[in-house]
């Protein structure tokens, strides 16, 4: 069993090894890891060039975990995600033959590229972490992550996720653009140090961590404050949908991986703050008038922006490390 200390060494050795290869993506880099530690999805919405590949191919190397990636197209088909079962030539009997989803780390690029057939193969392995094939089911790997990504400004052609599968994720993650100094650092480094594997980092395992995560104590303040926050989202006026209960155990979950990321044992309402925009803003829908308010008329009505809707770009910090 990890103790604390050697969890925080190990967050801090990760963080370094990202920062090699990926500028100023702390933040997001904390989002990824809690929606890791406890187990869910995480989807990281942004435009292309920021990182979001090269960094979910890192960490899964760094954690040592099996990865496979899936680009999705508007061609793609389940069984291209699932398998499917072919004809054996020499036994004249169908096997399956297991698809990409049979892995630890599934990178799901530009999910909202697919068309909703597809994107529903996604529900079950995500949900019960399993694939149905021809009335046969198959157990995922264990531990299994899909994490998502889709570029909120090229819409043509392309299937907005529906609420159910949203809420499916723990977060979603905004990159963001580089701040001035990192961005000349990018200028810095030659083009043969731009590399997106990494070896394995020594340090705990993943279970281990998960075990600490359990550990982490929510005190009853922080569980009204939390519960009373997530109740004013379904009595406000301008929100048609609500947090759900769901919304509510992913919170909870998110929080106590983040304080364990922050080095403590409990969690503070400053977690929630914090965590209160990419846990529940993609499960949140608008209404009309609320919609036309924010200059969204056209828009899915997806409270934070989205798919369809507008929002402004702030100066975060993550890009590519490159010449």
């Amino acid at each position: 069993m990890a103790t604390p200390e050697e969890a925080r060494a190990y967050f801090s050795a990760l963080a370094e090894r990202i920062d090699e290869r990926l500028f100023g993506v702390a933040r997001p880099l904390k989002l990824v890891l809690t929606g890791i530690l406890t187990d869910s999805h995480v989807l990281i919405d942004d435009v292309p060039g920021v990182g979001k590949t090269t960094m979910v191919r890192m960490l899964a190397g760094i954690l040592g975990l099996q990865f496979a990636r899936v680009q999705f197209t508007p061609d793609l088909m389940p069984s291209d995600i699932t398998g499917t079962s072919v004809l054996d030539l020499k036994t004249q009997e169908f096997r399956f033959r297991r698809g990409p989803v049979f892995t630890q780390v599934l990178l799901a690029d530009e999910i909202n590229r697919a068309t909703p057939k597809t994107q529903a193969a996604l529900l079950e392995a995500m949900q019960e972490r399993q694939v149905t094939v021809d009335g046969a089911t198959y157990e995922l790997p264990d531990p299994f992550f899909v994490l998502a990504t889709q570029n909120p400004v090229e819409l043509e052609g392309t299937f907005p996720l529906p609420e159910a599968q949203l809420d499916r994720f723990l977060v979603r993650v905004r990159m963001g653009y580089p701040d001035e100094e990192q961005e000349e650092r990018i200028l810095s480094v030659r083009r043969r140090s731009r590399t997106s594997t990494a070896d394995p980092l020594d340090g705990p395992t993943l279970s281990d961590l998960r075990e600490l995560v359990e550990g982490i104590a929510i005190e009853p303040p922080v569980r009204r404050y939390l519960v009373s926050l997530a109740r004013a989202t379904r009595d406000h006026p301008d929100f048609q949908v609500g947090a759900s209960p769901r919304a509510v155990e992913h919170m909870g979950d998110a929080a106590r991986a983040w304080a364990l990321l922050e080095g403590r044992a409990y969690v503070l309402p400053d977690d929630i703050k914090v965590l209160s925009g990419p846990v529940l803003a993609h499960r949140l829908v608008t209404t009309t008038d609320a919609r036309h308010r924010r200059g969204d008329p056209g828009g899915r009505g997806r409270f934070g922006g989205g798919p369809g809707g507008v929002r402004r770009r702030g100066r975060c910090s993550a890009s590519v490390r490159s010449d």
